[in-house]
C-alpha cells in the first residue's frame, strides 16, 4: 500500500484530519491508520458479500467471482462516495496508472478473499 502513490485509505486519513475527525497523527499514527481503516473495509466487504451468496462453486468460480466484487467495490467508492467526501477525484478525471493499479490490486484482493471464503466454508462445512 502507497509504494506508487497515495493510495485511497491514505487521503480518507487525510480528510478526516482536515476535516477534524481524528487528532493531529504523527506519520507512524496515519499509516497504522490508514492500514487498518483499508483492511477493516476491504474485509468487512468480503465478509459482506460472502454471505450474500447461496452456494459455492470450484476454485476457479470463486476466485473469478471474488475477483469481480473486488472490482465493483472499488468502483463504487472510488466513483461515488469518496469523491463525494472530497477524498479525490473520480476514476474518469485521473491519469490511467492512478485508476489501473488500484483496480488489478482489487481484482487480485477479491480473487485471494473469494478462494479464503471457499476454504473457510469447505472448512466448516
Amino acid at each position: 500500500m502507497g509504494l506508487v502513490f497515495e493510495t485511497a485509505p491514505m487521503q480518507v486519513v487525510d480528510r478526516a484530519e482536515e476535516v477534524g475527525l481524528v487528532g493531529d497523527l504523527s506519520p507512524w499514527g496515519h499509516r497504522l491508520l490508514s492500514v487498518v481503516a483499508h483492511l477493516a473495509y476491504g474485509t468487512g466487504t468480503g465478509v459482506a458479500f460472502g454471505f450474500l451468496r447461496r452456494e459455492r462453486g470450484r476454485s476457479a468460480e470463486e476466485a473469478a467471482v471474488g475477483s469481480a466484487l473486488g472490482v465493483l467495490t472499488w468502483g463504487a467508492g472510488w466513483s461515488s462516495w469518496l469523491p463525494l467526501t472530497g477524498v479525490h477525484e473520480p476514476p474518469w478525471e485521473q491519469r490511467s496508472p492512478r485508476v489501473l493499479l488500484p483496480v488489478i490490486d482489487h481484482a487480485v484482493f477479491g480473487a485471494a478473499w473469494g478462494l479464503i471464503s471457499l476454504a473457510l466454508s469447505r472448512r466448516w462445512a
